[in-house]
């Protein structure tokens, strides 16, 4: 029987299952039991209780710079569960921009909000689904550059398409509501607003011109019937997670580029398709409309896609380079530091059940003021191993450790991580360093196939280690410290900063660790930035249901958490639906800069389409906010 499953309305997670339906396992029963029951879960190396149990043991003592951190500047507010945002008392906050909100003069009045957008004005507007995003400073002037990761069709195109694309133009108006916004920005009438026509202005979509670079480039992988030479590419797809260099350049993270392609004629899929969730039908039918998203007609097509794009936000003539040795996957965000000695070191976490933390370390050195040609282009790709003794290590990626060619370990990161035995994980998200400390932080979100299934390529997901829950529904924050405080080193001590969980349903280990309590309480932590003062912010996108299991954590939220203490306070809601995505501060850290997805009713109007936004926050007394 054909599957009648409306590919729009479901997640990106439920999409990849539906790519590549494995059942459920019995393997690991013996494993599931042992999680769930053993003591030493709760009494062991991975207890949870006051002070130090927080963080694991005492190998992972507080440095003297975290011992200053401020108290919170807020008192913590409740749960919501209305179609509006909260922030504590004292603040205040206002939408900044909204989706086809006009970026230029000429695009006034471009947005219905009966009908939304017209094609020929949708890359003159600001996108749909903001998500990751960061500020700089340009000559004097605040510019963001902001993600938006991908479209809600039923709310995007005319109501008379019922929320499937017609014909070419309705992709076209697709295409162009996704991918990068720069803009200006600067204080209008006491608030933050949109600098119409700023010479920094710009869209960047679905069809904007590219280069590859790095290792892959050029290789026989790469190659297209439209590109034979495998360097230049159209697009960047579902922009995530974001991330800045130390040079001011913006870093965009290509996340489920998989949903975009699809097949018009049956296939049976490659190693490769199957391994990314590629095959079948394509979530927004470009297959229909454009032979580039067809794999029976361009094969290596999706091998373009799912990298870290680097954008000059100075520049509104530059051409984004795609930075194949970073490696492709369904990247969420890219942390950038050094090691010791000035190598560049990114973080990166590939958002799909029971995949692989990674780490890039470049070969040559940053200089501030330098030449940084290179820097994102020859190096090596590690993958993360985590140890049930609470140690770790970076493995290399190489031809010699995986067999594979160099190019495929890039084009194929995922089955190079499989191949050195990588710790599968619950879906890692954000990745955050401790501005003032030498260690990481990584958001897993959550795993219902933890102890239950395999992961795409066969790994195991045993609930053990970082991932001590099966069926984990509430997820987990990891950190861990490399070794003499070097992130170029390639052995690491880790513990578990958070356990979300219901404390008022469970006292067991689904009650979450102990810092977290009724009245914090969260699941799915996804998006984290540590501020200027040290403290880590972060970002839900969970069930917002507050029922059964997630009964009383309400809508989706932001906290903010002491990385010495353990203490987690929310400091704001947003709207029923919705789900907190990026985040930055002004140059001067008064205002804050937060983005509020797919919500639902008709948020922010109150009346017509719901408008995916960017909304500012600010204290009253004009005190920083981060």
């Amino acid at each position: 029987m054909k599957d009648t499953t409306d590919l729009t309305e479901i997640s990106w997670d439920d999409y990849d299952e539906l790519r590549d339906p494995r059942p459920d396992s019995n393997d690991f029963d013996a494993v599931v039991d042992r999680a769930i029951s053993r003591r030493g879960f709760l009494g062991g190396a991975l207890a949870f209780g006051s002070g130090a149990a927080v963080f694991g043991s005492t190998m992972l003592t507080p440095t003297p710079a975290q011992a200053a951190l401020p108290k919170f500047a807020f008192a913590p507010i409740d749960i919501a569960t209305d179609f509006d945002i909260h922030v504590p008392e004292g603040y205040q906050w206002k939408t900044l921009v909204r989706w086809g909100d006009a970026l230029f003069g000429a695009a006034d009045g471009a947005y219905d909000p009966a009908t939304g957008v017209p094609v020929h004005m949708s890359d003159k507007v600001f996108g749909e689904n903001t998500d990751g995003m960061e500020l700089f400073e340009v000559e004097g002037k605040e510019v963001i550059a902001v993600n938006s990761e991908y479209v809600n069709t039923k709310v995007n195109l005319p109501a008379e398409a019922e929320g499937k694309p017609r014909d070419a133009d309705e992709v076209t108006m697709l295409k162009n509501f996704q991918g990068v916004t720069v803009m200006e920005v600067a204080m209008q009438d006491g608030a933050y607003g949109i600098v119409k026509d700023s010479p920094f202005t710009r869209r960047i979509t679905h069809e904007t011109p590219m280069v590859l670079d790095g290792p892959a480039a050029g290789h026989a992988l790469l190659r297209t019937n439209e590109d034979p030479t495998g360097t230049t590419v159209r697009g960047t797809l579902n922009n995530c997670g974001s991330g800045k260099t130390l040079w001011g350049t913006y870093l965009t993270c290509e996340e489920n580029f998989n949903g975009y392609f699809g097949a018009t004629v049956e296939k049976e899929p490659t190693p490769g398709e199957t391994r990314y969730g590629i095959g079948g039908e394509g979530r927004y039918a470009y297959e229909k409309f454009d032979t580039r998203f067809d794999i029976t007609q361009e094969p290596n097509e999706p091998h373009r896609h799912g990298w870290i794009v680097e954008i000059d936000p100075t520049d509104p003539l530059s051409t984004p380079v795609k930075h194949t040795a970073l490696g492709r996957f369904k990247h969420e965000n890219a942390e950038m530091t050094l090691t010791s000695d000035n190598r560049v070191v990114v973080y990166m976490g590939d958002d799909e059940r029971g995949e692989f933390i990674y780490r890039y370390v470049s070969n040559g050195i940053y200089e501030d003021g330098g030449a940084t040609d290179g820097l994102l282009s020859d190096g090596t790709l590690y993958v993360a191993r985590f140890n049930d003794d609470q140690t770790g290590e970076w493995l290399a990626l190489t031809p010699e450790t995986t067999g594979m060619s160099a190019e495929e370990i890039l084009v194929f990161a995922r089955m190079a991580g499989s191949k050195v035995g990588a710790t599968t994980m619950d879906r890692p998200e954000w990745i955050a360093v401790n501005p003032l400390a030498a260690e990481a932080y990584c958001a897993l979100t959550n795993n219902k196939n933890r102890g239950v299934k395999p992961n795409a390529g066969g790994d195991e997901t045993p609930a053990v280690g970082p991932n001590p829950r099966a069926t984990n529904h509430y997820g987990q924050i990891v950190r861990w410290r490399p070794e003499a405080g070097d992130h170029g080193a390639d052995s690491f001590t880790w513990d578990l900063y958070v356990m979300a969980g219901n404390p008022e349903l469970y006292d067991n280990e689904y009650g979450g660790s102990d810092n977290v309590t009724p009245g914090n309480m969260f699941n799915s932590p996804d998006g984290m930035a540590f501020d200027s003062q040290g403290l880590l912010w972060i970002q839900t996108d969970g069930n917002y249901k507050n029922e059964g299991d997630f009964a009383g954590q309400g809508n989706n939220q932001m906290l903010v958490g002491n990385p010495e203490t353990g203490e987690i306070a929310r400091f704001m809601t947003v709207p029923y639906g919705a789900e907190v995505t990026g985040l930055c501060w002004s140059a001067d850290r008064k205002v804050a800069f937060v983005g509020v997805q797919h919500p639902g009713g008709s948020w922010p109007d109150g009346e017509g389409k719901p408008r995916s936004s960017v909304v500012s926050v600010w204290r009253e007394d004009g005190q920083p906010v981060g």
